[in-house]
């Protein structure tokens, strides 16, 4: 086989092996769709806000004020996803897990300039996840008050149940479309490779290459089809002249 391949030959190799590619596009999608409904755990998501507001007897907040809320925000942050808050949360809702668990499915986050604190819980539960939130933003309220010696924390927007409600783990689709991706290079890969693997011989080219002589003519290929001449049958044509002479 000629290692220089063209466009054309691509293409040509592509069209000889497009029932495989197929196949393997179709059996990678199959198997991406099975493991995503039948064997991956949905994991739910509920979110609440929180605000942190600065405590003041004054009616006007002027910028250092404002500054200093946000400074508070980080270390907000990190007190809400410690053992003093996430311990009392466990109790409460009476979870089977350790705080460290606890710590790896919350996160917490606030937009640059922002005083509202986003906490997010995870868990294979939809309801479960709810009630972690809105269970760790009203302990996160209550103990503020002493860690900080502040009363500034408000729960902005707490988690909802919904009737119906969609995981965000797996994404089904896109795993689909990634193994179709995957199913449809490695159909292209295996193609490639199967024709590089194959040493038979097919062209006048490649007897070129194996004998290492130039070809000097090439034999057409001989059609089956029976001939457009009659064929005259001989015994026919004996019997027809023995009846004439005994006429």
């Amino acid at each position: 086989m000629n290692e220089n391949i063209n466009l054309q030959e691509v293409l040509i190799i592509l069209k000889k092996r497009i029932w495989l590619i197929i196949s393997t596009v179709a059996g990678a999608v199959a198997i991406a769709a099975v493991i995503s409904y039948f064997f991956l755990t949905p994991i739910y998501q509920a979110s609440t806000q929180i605000l942190v507001n600065q405590q003041k007897t004054e009616t006007e907040f002027d910028s250092s004020d404002i500054q200093t809320t946000l400074q508070l925000i980080n270390t907000y942050n990190v007190i809400l996803k410690s053992p003093v808050i996430l311990s009392p949360v466990i109790e409460s809702l009476d979870l089977d897990m350790s705080p460290a668990e606890l710590y790896n499915q919350l996160s917490v986050g606030s937009e640059q300039n922002s005083q509202v604190v986003n906490l997010t819980v995870q868990d294979t539960e939809s309801h479960k996840a709810v009630d972690i939130a809105n269970t760790t933003a009203e302990v996160f309220q209550k103990k503020i008050v002493d860690l900080m010696e502040v009363d500034n924390v408000y729960i902005l927007s707490p988690a909802v149940s919904l009737g119906n409600p969609i995981p965000i783990k797996p994404n089904k689709s896109v795993n689909m479309a990634i193994a179709a991706v995957v199913g449809l290079l490695l159909g292209i890969a295996v193609s490639f490779l199967l024709e590089y693997l194959d040493n038979t011989i097919k062209t006048e080219q490649d007897v070129e290459e194996f004998i290492g002589l130039p070809i000097l003519g090439v034999v057409s290929k001989i059609s089956n089809k029976k001939s457009l001449m009659p064929v005259t049958n001989p015994k026919k044509e004996s019997d027809l002249n023995v009846r004439k002479v005994h006429s």
